[in-house]
C-alpha cells in the first residue's frame, strides 16, 4: 500500500466514532482513556490496517496489573487437552483490565506426586492455579498450603482437594452418568452394560459410575450393569478389555467410557462387532470421537463446553486473586453438550 493511502489518526478516529485528540491520548499515553473507549480505538485501528495498533495495544496494557495464572493439564498428545489448553491461553490473553499470563504444565502420569509436582513447580511463578488431579490426601494438603499462602487452586473437570480448594469447575458428573444411561436404556434392548472409569480416584469417574448405576437401578432395571473395568485412561487396555467384553458377554448390548481410552473401545467394536449393534457412549468430541459418531460405531458424545469452561475459570481466578483468600468453597456446573451424529 503506497504511504500516502495508508490509515492515519484521523481515519481511526472517524472509524471509532471519537476525536482525533483521543487516538492520540491512546496511542502516546497522555493522558488515561476509559478502557472501553481505548478498546474500540484498538479493534479499530486492527480493523482498518493502522499501523501503529501494536503500540496501541502495548499503551493499552501498561497500566493494567499483571496476573499469573498457571493450569496443571494431563495428556499432552490427546487433541482435546491441546484444545482445551489453546482455549485457556485465548482467554487469559483477552481478559480484560488485567495484563494475564497463562503458564501450562502437562503431568507426566495421573499418579498423585507426578500433579503434585507440576503444582509444586508453579508456586510462587502464578497468581492462582488450576489442576486436572486426581482426588488424593498429599493434593488435599498441597493445597492447603496454597492457600495459606494466598495461592487460591481451582478442581479443573475433575473435583479433588475438597473443603480446601477454591472452587470445581466442571460438568455435573453424577448427572452426566445418568445421562449415558438414559441413552443406552434407549438406544438398545435389555442386556449387559460394561463400564470403564480410568480409576477410583477420579472423583468424577466414581460420580459418573454412581450416576450410570442410579439410574438403571430406578429406570431401567430389566438392564445388567457389569462389574466396573479400570482402563488407566489408556487406549490399549481399553481396546483388550473391550475385545474381553465382547468374547465373555457375546449379548452385551451397551458400554460407557466414563473417562478416557475411549479411542480403543471404537476400535475394538469396529474390528468385532457392526455399526450399531453395541451402544458406546464416551465423552469429549475428538477426531476419533467424531469419526465414531459417523460411522455408527458411537452413540452419543458427552461433551464439556470448553469455551464457556475457560472463559467461568479465569474469571472465578481472576476474582479470586483480587478478593483475596476465602473459607468459602464452591461447585460451578457447567451445562454438558449432548452430540449425536445427526449433529455432526
Amino acid at each position: 500500500m503506497p504511504l500516502a493511502k495508508r490509515p492515519t489518526i484521523a481515519d481511526v478516529a472517524r472509524a471509532a466514532g471519537v476525536s482525533p485528540a483521543t487516538v492520540d491520548r491512546v496511542l502516546n499515553g497522555r493522558e488515561r482513556v476509559r478502557e472501553e473507549t481505548a478498546r474500540r480505538v484498538y479493534d479499530t485501528a486492527v480493523a482498518i490496517g493502522y499501523h501503529a495498533s501494536g503500540l496501541i495495544a502495548q499503551r493499552m496494557g501498561e497500566d493494567l496489573p499483571r496476573m499469573r495464572f498457571g493450569f496443571v493439564l494431563s495428556k499432552a498428545r490427546q487433541s482435546f487437552y491441546r484444545t482445551l489448553a489453546a482455549e485457556l491461553e485465548a482467554v487469559v490473553a483477552q481478559a480484560d483490565g488485567i495484563r494475564g499470563q497463562c503458564e501450562i504444565a502437562y503431568a507426566p502420569s495421573q499418579s498423585p506426586a507426578d500433579i503434585a509436582a507440576e503444582i509444586v513447580r508453579m508456586r510462587g511463578r502464578v497468581d492462582a492455579i488450576a489442576a486436572c488431579s486426581v482426588a488424593h490426601p498429599d493434593l488435599t494438603e498441597l493445597v492447603g498450603d496454597l492457600k495459606r499462602d494466598g495461592i487460591p487452586t481451582f478442581a479443573l473437570m475433575n473435583d479433588f482437594a475438597q473443603g480446601v480448594r477454591h472452587a470445581y469447575v466442571g460438568l455435573n458428573n453424577l448427572k452426566v452418568g445418568r445421562i449415558a444411561a438414559q441413552m443406552l436404556s434407549l438406544a438398545s434392548r435389555p442386556g449387559k452394560i460394561g463400564i470403564f472409569v480410568g480409576g477410583f480416584r477420579w472423583h468424577g469417574h466414581e460420580l459418573r459410575e454412581t450416576g450410570l448405576r442410579s439410574y438403571f437401578r430406578e429406570n431401567a432395571p430389566a438392564f445388567n450393569v457389569l462389574d466396573t473395568f479400570v482402563n488407566l485412561e489408556t487406549r490399549q487396555l481399553t481396546y483388550e478389555a473391550t475385545l474381553d467384553l465382547l468374547n465373555r458377554h457375546p449379548g452385551i448390548v451397551g458400554i460407557y467410557c466414563a473417562g478416557g481410552g475411549m479411542e480403543g473401545a471404537i476400535a475394538a467394536l469396529r474390528e468385532a462387532r457392526k455399526p450399531k449393534e453395541v451402544a458406546l457412549v464416551v465423552n469429549e468430541l475428538t477426531p476419533e470421537s467424531r469419526a465414531g459418531l459417523t460411522d455408527g460405531y458411537v452413540t452419543l458424545v458427552i461433551s464439556t463446553p470448553v469455551p464457556t469452561l475457560c472463559r467461568d475459570l479465569v474469571k472465578l481466578m481472576r476474582e479470586a486473586v483480587q478478593e483475596g483468600p476465602s473459607d468459602l468453597t464452591r461447585q460451578v456446573f457447567l451445562r454438558p453438550d449432548l452430540i449425536l451424529a445427526e449433529v455432526i
